[in-house]
């Protein structure tokens, strides 16, 4: 029989429809992503915990109290796995291709209940939807609609409407007919028959389907998640390529929350809302003989009441968000009015330093709000989280009790002064006290008192525990508790009546150029050596604000400018300490931009700012790509840019990529391996360049397989290898290379079966049977850091099938040099040695999946100065 050629046919018939009916296409695209996107604003904007008591409320109406109370406890376990948002996004896919799918599904159950001539022509086309697989669907969808939610979707409506339709007509066609025929014997027209008879008495039906389709619906999820839909779906399927147990159960467990709550709430919906339903539950009531506390369901307007004041709550709250008053388009808007709060003790260079990164920051776009505290209250708010960060930590010395019991939750971002020195000063007046061992005897002339500062600061643990005992004065000497500006006032008083006072001070400190004081020398040391002025964090602080810390880690002050600092806000007076900042900075010019540098803004061809539109970046799961990828995240958050990151397979990335959906991707191995993608779409594709090479695909194979140095090795000794060669991702040109080019060349293919896997698949089993001393063989690819995690051999390629070498590449979309001037000079110039991807890559490898952007941040400590060598100011 000849082959019918039936592959071609729909590929024609394709390539035909896009050809003319792509307005169609896009109409549909741009109709189903603001359905989505309206939709998913409007779940996303309460606060989790808001939202899930509005759900907890709808479940308690029409189910209960258990039922609200798991409803509750579910939805705050999403939240607490910090998949929240893309439970929203997930749930968001699922309402729309309901919405659609039920306007589709219907009015065609109706019709076909109403006409045999329908039902006999539908009947085969649902079993042909309902039967093939799902994931066929998604083919048709990224050609017609390109990636994100919109194929995602329209699988999914495909997919669940057969259920719809089926059920609808069902239910229409097991009404009573004696009901329908008394209806139209009373003269009731065909229409008010169906409005007023069968479809009433059909809901529960009705609502069976719509449960069905919501169901079928979350089932597509995953699938979603492969063409870049987000949400679970995302999730579950990074937790897939990655080989990551724990965010896949998470995600799974969440996909089941959102089915469970929302099988549940249809199915009583349906019993609420048909008549037959309601009848049923008044029984089952009477039967049960009152109602149980946990069963309690309150009466509707209760339960409508409840939901909108949950709704009026988080509206009074904010938490709907806002427009943005800041300046989008203003270059030095780095902190599009996010929010950070700093704290600060009332010592005068923390006062100075905490309101001058206070004035910076809020010309920098953010919000600050700042908190005077006790040493150890400013320390547990920002182990607690409640404190982003404070810059008068006085290391290693002074603050060591709380940095040893608190330094596991807190980040050090340096010191920005130093040496300090602490020191007990009195006035120059006082003569024949120069040193602590001076005091000693003297303590009737300074009415036994040393005037002390806040109790909970360091130094003043010191001098009691340490100073005092060591200079045997602590019988004679009473230490004061007080505060700093406490301290200063008493001195001041005394001072001006020529009074003995002897006060803790430290250096540098405005009092030593408004008095004239005297250090008392400490020739034993007890004070100890110099501390330095450390900037701490609360953890996590410099992943999520990296630009922030950044200027923190760089910053560095002289004596000169802090001490002129100081005087100026001592002079202007207390409560207008910013007034004094900005004053002070009117004085250096050109201090606030080196302290806090903002990258300066490409400007596309139409004058805007190219950081205020999104950067789309693809990937797939291979460790230079994974690198790479996170490296420029982190270099280019710190520069203002938002990066949005998807996970492709390598097909579907350049179909994006050509299409504009997606800007760029860092792992273009040409000219060889990605070929015939770079073929097919190179004139909507620009390449920017390379930033690494030579690299190489080869076959690797254990060093203690002995005699395998080489392809010919492999022949006749396949027994050995289980006739197996562990593969990759099968849809990559490096495996069809592999398949089609390596075995037939070296007459392996017959021996020897290609094992399709993934990238950490074959890593995986590679770990198996060199943890056993196993003979196996994978494909491998350098740069690669299994070569530094194992001894393997790579198979020399005489013939050279596996061709001459790559060059990785940065591709991005036909528009991108237009887009993203600034970008692209950035990645022109961008490079990386083999030394410095091999260490990333380890280090992304040793924090493990899911760390990645932690990974890099180390990464980048050890490399002082990427950012500025990668996109330079």
């Amino acid at each position: 029989m000849p082959r019918l050629h039936l592959g071609q046919w729909v590929d024609s018939s394709v390539d035909w429809l896009q050809a003319h009916l792509s307005w169609l296409f896009d109409a549909i695209s741009q109709f189903v992503t603001g359905m989505y996107d309206g939709i998913d604003a409007v779940l996303s904007a309460p606060a989790p915990l808001l939202f899930a008591g509005m759900l907890a409320v709808v479940a308690w109406w029409l189910r209960g109290l258990l039922a609200g109370v798991l409803a509750f406890a579910g939805f705050a376990l999403i939240d607490s796995v910090e998949l929240w948002d893309d439970a929203m996004s997930t749930l968001s896919l699922v309402l729309v291709a309901t919405i659609v799918t039920l306007v589709i599904a219907v009015p065609l159950g109706i019709w076909a209940s109403r006409s045999k001539a329908v039902s006999a022509v539908t009947r085969p086309v649902l079993d042909f939807m309902q039967t093939m697989p799902a994931m066929v669907y998604l083919i048709p969808g990224i050609i017609f609609f390109g990636v994100g939610v919109v194929p995602g979707i329209i699988a999914t409506i495909v997919f669940a409407l057969p259920p719809g339709v089926r059920m609808t007509e069902l239910g229409i066609r097991q009404v009573d007919k004696e009901l329908v025929e008394a209806a139209e014997a009373f003269g009731t027209t065909p229409r008010n028959t169906l409005v007023r008879v069968q479809l009433p008495l059909a809901l529960p039906t009705i609502m069976a389907g719509i449960n069905q389709v919501i169901m079928l619906g979350l089932s597509m999820v995953v699938i979603a998640g492969m063409v870049g839909g987000g949400g679970l779906g995302g999730a579950v399927y990074r937790a897939i390529g990655n080989v990551d147990i724990g965010l896949g159960f998470e995600a799974g467990i969440s996909i089941v929350i959102l089915a469970m709550y929302l099988d549940r709430i249809t199915g009583a919906l349906g019993r609420q809302v048909s008549p037959l339903g309601r009848r049923a539950l008044a029984k089952a009531k009477a039967l049960a003989g009152g109602v149980k506390i946990w069963n309690y369901r309150p009466q509707p307007v209760v339960a409508v009441t409840g939901v909108v004041v949950l709704a009026l709550v988080a509206g009074g709250m904010g938490l709907f968000g806002g427009t943005k008053s800041a300046d989008a388009t203003d270059a030095t808007n780095v902190g599009q009015g996010k929010k950070i709060s700093m704290g600060y003790i009332p010592w005068d260079e923390g006062i100075a330093s905490t309101f001058l990164w206070k004035e910076m920051l809020e010309q920098r776009g953010f919000e600050v709000e700042t908190k005077q505290l006790e040493a150890g209250s400013l320390y547990t708010g920002l182990a607690g989280g409640q404190i982003d960060f404070e810059t008068d930590s006085w290391l290693p010395v002074t603050h060591a009790q709380y940095w040893d019991k608190y330094q596991d939750k807190l980040e050090d971002m340096g010191s920005w002064y130093g040496p300090t020195s602490l020191e007990l000063s009195v006035p120059a007046y006082m003569k024949g006290v120069d040193s602590l061992e001076d005091l000693k005897g003297r303590g009737g002339e300074f009415k036994g008192r040393i005037i002390g500062i806040e109790p909970s600061a360091g130094m003043m643990g010191i001098l009691k525990d340490k100073v005092l005992k060591e200079y045997g004065l602590e019988g004679e000497y009473e230490v004061v508790d007080g505060s700093t500006p406490g301290m200063l006032a008493e001195l001041k008083r005394a001072y001006d009546k020529k009074e003995p006072i002897v006060t803790t001070l430290w250096s540098p400190h405005w009092a030593y150029s408004t008095y004239d004081l005297k250090k008392l020398k400490d020739p034993k040391g007890t004070w100890g050596k110099g501390d330095g002025v450390h900037t701490l964090a609360r953890k996590g602080f410099t992943a999520e604000n990296p630009q922030v810390a950044t200027w923190l880690k760089n910053f560095k002050m002289t004596e000169a400018q802090l001490t002129g600092l100081e005087a100026k806000i001592q002079e202007t007076g207390k409560g207008k300490e910013q007034d004094a900042v900005r004053a002070w900075l009117k004085d250096n010019p050109g201090l606030a931009d080196k302290w806090t540098p903002v990258a300066k803004a490409g400007k596309t061809a139409d004058g805007k700012d190219e950081r205020d539109r999104a950067l789309n970046v693809a990937w797939f799961p291979w460790e230079e790509d994974i690198a790479a990828t996170y490296l420029w995240k982190a270099v280019l958050e710190e520069r203002g840019y938002t990066m949005n990151l998807k996970q492709f397979e390598v097909g579907p990335m350049y179909t994006a990529l050509s299409r504009g959906q997606i800007d760029v991707q860092f792992d273009g191995w040409l000219p060889s391996t990605q070929k015939k993608y770079w073929d097919k779409y190179s004139d909507s594709l620009t390449d920017i360049g390379s930033w690494y090479g030579p690299t190489s695909l080869e076959i690797a194979v254990p060093s203690y397989v002995k005699g395998v140095d080489s392809l010919d090795d492999l022949k006749g000794r396949g027994g050995e290898f289980k006739g197996r060669i562990i593969g990759i991702e099968p849809g990559t040109e490096t495996m069809n290379i592999l398949k089609n080019k390596v075995l037939p060349g070296y007459g392996l293919d017959g021996e020897y079966e290609v094992v399709d896997s993934s990238t950490p698949g074959m890593l995986a089993e590679l770990k198996r049977a060199y943890a056993k001393k196993e003979p196996i063989a994978v494909m491998l690819w350098t740069p690669h850091w299994a070569y530094n995690e194992y001894g393997l051999t790579k198979l020399k390629d005489p013939q050279k099938l596996f061709g001459e070498g790559d060059r990785i590449h940065t591709v991005a979309s036909k528009e991108f040099p237009k887009q993203y001037p600034q970008l692209t000079k950035w990645l022109k110039d961008f490079k990386l040695s083999e030394e410095q991807l091999a260490g990333l890559e380890n280090e992304i490898q040793k924090r493990g999946t899911g760390h990645e952007e932690e990974a890099v941040r180390a990464w980048m400590e050890k490399n002082p100065g990427t950012v500025d060598r990668l996109a330079p100011l």
